[in-house]
C-alpha cells in the first residue's frame, strides 16, 4: 500500500513538472508579446515644436502628401531617415512590420506627447498595408524616373529655388509612375504612402551629406500645391455667378464694383505706409540694389560661398570701395521671419563681439542682407582644423568676449534679447580671432515686465534648453544654456558636427563628473593643448559651464556670474602669460651675460673697439665698444655688466 503511494507521488510530480515546462514554453513563445521597435531614432532625433504643446488637426495636402503642420512634418522627416538607415542596412524594405511599427509611437510622444502615429495619420506605415508598402529599395533603384528625381534633389546650389523647383517636378513624376504601374492613381492613402516610400528612397540614395538631405526635406512642402484643376472649375462658376448678377442688377454692380476700387486704392495707401515705416525705422542701413548685391557676390570668376543654413546662402562679397562683406541670400521658403528679425535686431544694436550689419535689398521678391566680413570663419571651422590649435589664453578670451556680448544683449533697454542659436558656428572670428555672435534670425525681445514668452520652440538640437523644449517656455535663461554647451565644446575639443542629443548628454554628464572628482581634469581637456593651460581656470570655466547646462533654468547663473568669472580667468591667463614672458627675457639675458664673461678679445683686433664671440671677427659683433689696446679683459665685461 506504501509502494503505490509513493509511486503515485512520483508520478503527479512528474506530470506538474511537465505541465509548468509547457507553461513557460508557452508563455516564451507567445505572440502576444511586447514586440519592439525596428527603427533607430537616435541619429535623427525628432525635433519638438512649440506649436504642437496644445494639441493640432493636421491634415495631409491630397496633392503632395506631405502633412500641413510642422508638428508632423518633423515628425515625417525623422520616419523618413530612420526607415532610409534600415533599409540600406536590412534586407532593402522601406516598411516595417505592424507590430512593429505600432511600438515606434513612443519616438515621437516622449518628446512631445500631442504628436503620435494616429495624430498624424502614419498608422497605415507598415508592409502589407497596401501596395506601396510592399515595395524595396531595389524597386526604385533600378527605375531611371528615381535617378532623375535623385540627381534633381542631390545638389541645390547655386539657387534653391530653381533646383527645389527642378526636385519637386522630377519627384511628382516617378512617384505618379510608381502609381500608374500600380493602378492606384485615385486611391489617396496610396498615394501618401507611396509618397513616403519614395521620400525614403531618395533619403538613402543620398550621398552629398546630411546638409543636402536637410534642403531636400526643406524643399517637400513645395509638393502642396492647389488643384489647378478646381481652380478653373471654381473660378468658371463665379464668372456665371457674376454674369447673372450683372444681368439682373446692372446698377448693383456698378456700386460693388465702385466700393472695391476705393477699398483697393486705401489698402494699396496702407501698404505704402507701412513699407515707409519700415524704410524710416531702417534709415541707419544702407539700401542696396540688386544690381549693387549680383555684382558684389561675382567680383570674381565664381560665387564664393561662405556657409548656408536654415534660412538661406551666405557668399563673399567685394563692394566697389574694396571692401569685403559678407551677403546672406534668404530663401523665398523661409517661414521664420529671419529677414525682419535680423533687420530688427542688428539695426539698433551695436556691440564689438555682435557681427555689424551694413545694409539690406528687398527687390523682385528676393531678399538679401549685408554684413560685416569676419576673415577667420567660425570657431567651429577652428575647433575641427588639425594644423592649426587655440591657445588656452585664445580659448578664454573667445569665451569671455562673447559673455560680454551676451550680457550687452540681456541688459539691453527694451528688454531682454534673446538670441536662441549661440552655437559654435554662429561664433565668427576676425583675422585677430576676436569673435562675433551672428545670425539674429530667431532672436526675440522679452519686454521689462517679461521674464518669460512661451512661443514656438527654434533653434539647435544639441543647444537647445530642454527645459524650453518641453515647455516652449523662453528666458534669458536659454541663451546660458547654449552658452554653456559651447563652454563645454571649448574646453574639450568635441566637434560639433557630432553633437545631437545623445551626444550632449554625454558631454554634460562627462562634464558633471569631473567637476565633482569622479574622473580627472585630464579627462575633460583637449589633448591637443598638451597641458598647456591654466589648471585653475580650467577647472573654474569648467564648474561655471556644469552651472549653466542645469536642467532648470531656476539653477543656471545670470550673465553677469559668468562674464565676471571669465574676465577674472581671462587676467589671470594673460598674468601668466606676462610673467612667463618676463621669466623667458630674464632667463635670456643671464644667458647672454654668462656668455660675456666667456669673451675673448682677439688682440689683433682691439684696436678696432670691436668684442666678439670667441675672438673671431667672421662671427657676429656683440658689442662696439672702446676697447683698451692692452686687451683687458676684465676692463672690457666691467663696462658691458654696467652698460
Amino acid at each position: 500500500m506504501k509502494s503505490k503511494l509513493d509511486s503515485s507521488k512520483k508520478t503527479a510530480h512528474f506530470l506538474c513538472t511537465v505541465f509548468a515546462i509547457f507553461l513557460l514554453q508557452t508563455a516564451s513563445s507567445s505572440p502576444d508579446s511586447v514586440p519592439s521597435c525596428g527603427l533607430n531614432f537616435t541619429s535623427h532625433p525628432y525635433e519638438p515644436s512649440g506649436e504642437c504643446i496644445n494639441g493640432f488637426d493636421d491634415k495631409i495636402d491630397e496633392s503632395g502628401g506631405i502633412p500641413r503642420s510642422s508638428c508632423c512634418r518633423n515628425a515625417l522627416y525623422t520616419l523618413s531617415q530612420a526607415l532610409a538607415w534600415q533599409a540600406t542596412t536590412g534586407d532593402g524594405s522601406i516598411f516595417i512590420q505592424k507590430d512593429q511599427w505600432e511600438a515606434c509611437d513612443t519616438a515621437f510622444n516622449h518628446q512631445q506627447q500631442s504628436v503620435s502615429i494616429k495624430n498624424c495619420r502614419f498608422s497605415n506605415f507598415f508592409q502589407g498595408s497596401s501596395q506601396c508598402s510592399a515595395l524595396k529599395l531595389s524597386n526604385f533603384t533600378k527605375d531611371s524616373s528615381y535617378q532623375d528625381a535623385l540627381h534633381q534633389c542631390s545638389s541645390f546650389n547655386p539657387s534653391f529655388n530653381e533646383t527645389c523647383k527642378n526636385c519637386t517636378a522630377a519627384f511628382t513624376t516617378a512617384r505618379d509612375k510608381f502609381l500608374n504601374n500600380l493602378s492606384e492613381t485615385e486611391n489617396k492613402t496610396e498615394n501618401f504612402i507611396c509618397t513616403v516610400a519614395l521620400i525614403t528612397a531618395i533619403a538613402a540614395g543620398e550621398t552629398g551629406g546630411q546638409s543636402v538631405t536637410d534642403d531636400f526635406f526643406r524643399c517637400l512642402p513645395a509638393l502642396n500645391k492647389s488643384d489647378s484643376d478646381g481652380y478653373i472649375r471654381l473660378k468658371a462658376s463665379l464668372a456665371k455667378a457674376i454674369v447673372a448678377i450683372l444681368l439682373a442688377t446692372t446698377g448693383m454692380m456698378l456700386v460693388i464694383m465702385l466700393i472695391k476700387n476705393a477699398t483697393k486704392h486705401n489698402k494699396k495707401q496702407e501698404k505704402k505706409q507701412v513699407k515707409a515705416k519700415e524704410v524710416v525705422a531702417c534709415s541707419a542701413l544702407y539700401t542696396f540694389s540688386k544690381a549693387e548685391i549680383e555684382k558684389a557676390i561675382n567680383y570674381g570668376s565664381e560665387r564664393k560661398c561662405l556657409g548656408r543654413g536654415s534660412a538661406g546662402v551666405v557668399y563673399k562679397g567685394v563692394l566697389p570701395s574694396g571692401q569685403v562683406v559678407a551677403i546672406k541670400h534668404i530663401h523665398e521658403t523661409n517661414t521664420t521671419n529671419s529677414f525682419s528679425r535680423e533687420i530688427e535686431g542688428l539695426s539698433r544694436v551695436r556691440h564689438p563681439n555682435l557681427v555689424g550689419l551694413f545694409g539690406y535689398c528687398i527687390e523682385d521678391g528676393e531678399q538679401y542682407l549685408v554684413y560685416e566680413y569676419c576673415s577667420a570663419g567660425n570657431l567651429a571651422q577652428h575647433l575641427l582644423k588639425k594644423e592649426t590649435v587655440l591657445t588656452w589664453e585664445d580659448r578664454v578670451k573667445i569665451l569671455r568676449n562673447c559673455a560680454l556680448a551676451l550680457r550687452y544683449l540681456h541688459h539691453y533697454g527694451d528688454g531682454c534679447i534673446v538670441h536662441r542659436d549661440i552655437k559654435l558656428t554662429n561664433i565668427l572670428l576676425t583675422e585677430k580671432l576676436e569673435p562675433k555672435l551672428s545670425d539674429f534670425g530667431l532672436a526675440k525681445v522679452l519686454a521689462m515686465e517679461e521674464s518669460k514668452v512661451y512661443t514656438d520652440v527654434r533653434g539647435t538640437i544639441g543647444y537647445m534648453d530642454p527645459e524650453y523644449m518641453s515647455n516652449a517656455k523662453l528666458t534669458c535663461a536659454s541663451d546660458i544654456y547654449s552658452f554653456g554647451i559651447v563652454a563645454l565644446q571649448v574646453l574639450s575639443g568635441q566637434k560639433v558636427i557630432e553633437l545631437d542629443l545623445e551626444a550632449r548628454d554625454q558631454l554634460t554628464r562627462k562634464a558633471r563628473d569631473v567637476s565633482i572628482g569622479r574622473r580627472p581634469l585630464k579627462d575633460f581637456e583637449d589633448p591637443r593643448m598638451q597641458g598647456n593651460l591654466n589648471v585653475v581656470d580650467f577647472e573654474s570655466i569648467l564648474q561655471l559651464a556644469v552651472l549653466c547646462v542645469a536642467k532648470s533654468s531656476d539653477g543656471r547663473p545670470s550673465i553677469d556670474i559668468v562674464f565676471e568669472e571669465l574676465d577674472k580667468a581671462l587676467k589671470n591667463t594673460q598674468g601668466d602669460t606676462k610673467t612667463k614672458s618676463y621669466a623667458e627675457s630674464s632667463l635670456s639675458r643671464s644667458i647672454d651675460l654668462a656668455n660675456a664673461e666667456n669673451e675673448v678679445i682677439n688682440p689683433e683686433k682691439s684696436c678696432s673697439g670691436k668684442l666678439y664671440r670667441g675672438g673671431s671677427p667672421d662671427k657676429q659683433t656683440l658689442w662696439e665698444l672702446p676697447v683698451p689696446s692692452d686687451g683687458s679683459k676684465a676692463m672690457v665685461l666691467d663696462r658691458v655688466l654696467k652698460n
